[in-house]
């Protein structure tokens, strides 16, 4: 039993030590994580008049899909940003590209009882420098997803001009779309 006691310590310990320097080790894990990322798909995305203001990418890593967001050159300010049902950006009001990807039938928004769409994403924060890079983990395995997003019409991302409140249905009252992207497969 001592020896069991001793092993369980010994254990604990490296678990405990491998904790305390993860602010040096945290850099390479996610560097090493990115680096296992399969491209998935990428959107160009364009304001109104077909400027480029970002870059959308979609990857794969055990069985989880990820999206990052790289946007430069918007006014501060949060806005919405969500996955759209048809792959078609004809601006300028970007209505081609159809509702939020909701395959599921629910409510609209993350505060919503019977939400969210698939198509609720969270809302960026385009900071003073007017620029901005952010990931985030779709719900779901990609086994489920990747056919729901790459279904007969394509999917869409979109910006909105202001924030999502992640309740009001069917949209959640962001505003206006002011950019637009359609996901291609790599």
């Amino acid at each position: 039993m001592p020896r069991l006691l001793s092993t369980a310590l010994l254990c604990s310990g490296l678990a405990l030590n491998a904790c305390n320097s993860g602010s040096e080790n945290a850099g390479t894990i996610a560097a090493n994580q990115d680096d296992r990322a399969v491209p998935v798909a990428e959107a160009k995305l364009l304001d109104a008049s077909e400027g480029e203001i970002g870059t959308v990418r979609l990857t794969e890593e055990s069985d989880a899909l990820s999206i990052t967001v790289s946007i430069e050159g918007l006014e501060p300010g949060e806005r919405a940003f969500h996955l759209h049902t048809t792959g078609v950006c004809e601006g300028p009001d970007f209505k081609t590209a159809g509702g939020h990807l909701n395959p599921f039938k629910r409510t609209h928004g993350s505060q919503s009882v019977d939400g969210a769409h698939l198509g609720d994403l969270p809302n960026l924060l385009i900071e003073e420098q007017s620029s901005l890079e952010t990931s985030f983990q779709l719900p779901g395995s990609a086994e489920e997803l990747l056919p729901l997003i790459f279904d007969a019409d394509g999917t869409a991302v979109m910006l909105h001009a202001g924030p999502d409140d992640y309740m009001s249905d069917p949209a959640g009252a962001a505003g206006p779309r002011i950019a637009c992207g359609v996901l291609v497969k790599k």
